[in-house]
C-alpha cells in the first residue's frame, strides 16, 4: 500500500526491534523527503512485566528525540482477562486495538501503522493451521484492513509482505538503536512463542524459505477469498426476503431456504457467516459446530426447528425462511 501524502498516520511502537525499526524507517523516510507524514506514536503497558513501565518510558525518550508526539496507556490486562472469556494473549490484543482507535481517533490519524513481519504471518498460518480453521484463517495478518467497524481508519501493516525479523534488528543496529527484549517473547508456556522455537526451525529443515512460502500462500487465499466473499454477499442479497422491503430490520434476519438450500456448500457457509456476524456484531465462540447446526435446518420441509446459537442467539426455521434471533432482540 502506498502511503498517502500528508496523511496523518499513529505508529504502534512496543519498543521491540519491529516497531522501532518501522519508526526509524519513517523517521528516515520522512527527514530525506521521500514521504510526507504526520507522525505520532502510541505505546500501550499492558501490565504484565515489571519491566514494562521501563519500556514505555524507553518509547517515550525515543518519541521526544525524534521529535514526535507519544500517547502512553497503561492497563492490567492480567485482570482483564479474569473477567472475560478471552485468554491472555487475546485480551492483550483486544486491549492494543481498542487503545489503538481511541488514540486514533483523539488524533484524528487517518491511518494506524503496526510492525508485524513476514515471520508474525508465518507463525499466525501455522497456528490457525493447527486449529484447523479454513481458508478465511489461512489467510493470515492482512496488510490493510480497517481498524474496526466504527471508524474509517485503516490499520496498516507495511513490513508483513516483505520484511523479516532478522532484517529489523539489523536495521536498528544499523542505526545504533538499542531495542528492547521482552523476555515473555522466550516463554514457551505460549502456543506462537513454541510455533517460533520449535515449529518453524523445525520446518526449515525440510524448505529453508518456509517463512516465504508461508507468507505467499496467505497472500495467494486472500486473493481466494475476496471473490468468495463476493460470491456469499451475491447470494445473501438473492436469499433477503422479498416480501419485506420496507422493513430493514425484519428483511436482514429472514433468509430464504430454497435459495441457500440450492448454493454451494462453500459459498453457502460463507454467506450464514457472514450473516450471523452482521446480526451479531461479531463471531466470538461461533464454530464449525455452530454453523452445522444452522445449515442442517435447510434440510427437508419441516418448519419449527431451532439452532441455538453461542450467547444466547437463534436461527430458527419457518415456512420456508430461516430466522436469526439474536440476545438482544
Amino acid at each position: 500500500m502506498r502511503l498517502p501524502i500528508n496523511a496523518s498516520v499513529l505508529v504502534a511502537v512496543s519498543g521491540g526491534a519491529d516497531s522501532t525499526a518501522l519508526l526509524l524507517a519513517l523517521d528516515e523516510l520522512v527527514r530525506a523527503g521521500r514521504l510526507t507524514l504526520t507522525i505520532a506514536i502510541a505505546h500501550l503497558d499492558h501490565g504484565l512485566r515489571k519491566t514494562s513501565r521501563e519500556d514505555a518510558e524507553w518509547v517515550a525518550r525515543l518519541a521526544r528525540e525524534l521529535g514526535f508526539e507519544i500517547e502512553l496507556g497503561r492497563l492490567n490486562v492480567a485482570t482483564r482477562a479474569k473477567k472475560s472469556a478471552d485468554n491472555l494473549e487475546q485480551a492483550a490484543r483486544r486491549a492494543r486495538y481498542e487503545f489503538l482507535a481511541k488514540t486514533a481517533k483523539r488524533k484524528q490519524a487517518q491511518l494506524v501503522l503496526t510492525a508485524h513481519t513476514m515471520d508474525d504471518q508465518a507463525e499466525t498460518v501455522l497456528l490457525r493451521l493447527l486449529r484447523g480453521s479454513g481458508a478465511d484463517g489461512l489467510t493470515g495478518i492482512e496488510p490493510v484492513r480497517l481498524l474496526d467497524s466504527k471508524s474509517n481508519v485503516s490499520l496498516v501493516r507495511p513490513l508483513v509482505t516483505w520484511a523479516k525479523r532478522a532484517d529489523t534488528e539489523s536495521y536498528c543496529q544499523h542505526r545504533e538503536i538499542q531495542f528492547r527484549l521482552d523476555e515473555m517473547n522466550d516463554d514457551e508456556r505460549f502456543a506462537r512463542v513454541r510455533v517460533r522455537k520449535q515449529l518453524v526451525p523445525l520446518l526449515r529443515s525440510f524448505n529453508p524459505r518456509v517463512v516465504e512460502g508461508l507468507s505467499r500462500t496467505a497472500e495467494l487465499l486472500r486473493e481466494d477469498v475476496s471473490v468468495l466473499n463476493k460470491a456469499a454477499d451475491e447470494l445473501l442479497r438473492e436469499a433477503r426476503e422479498p416480501l419485506r422491503k420496507n422493513k430493514s430490520e425484519t428483511k436482514s434476519r429472514l433468509l430464504s431456504v430454497d435459495v441457500l438450500a440450492r448454493a454451494p456448500a462453500a459459498i453457502r457457509r460463507r454467506a450464514l457467516r457472514k450473516w450471523i456476524s452482521d446480526g451479531r456484531g461479531d463471531l466470538r465462540r461461533f464454530e464449525m459446530v455452530h454453523l452445522l447446526g444452522v445449515e442442517k435446518l435447510l434440510e427437508g420441509n419441516r418448519g419449527g426447528r431451532i439452532a441455538e446459537l453461542p450467547g444466547g442467539g437463534t436461527v430458527s426455521r419457518q415456512h420456508g425462511w430461516i430466522e436469526l434471533r439474536t440476545k438482544k432482540g
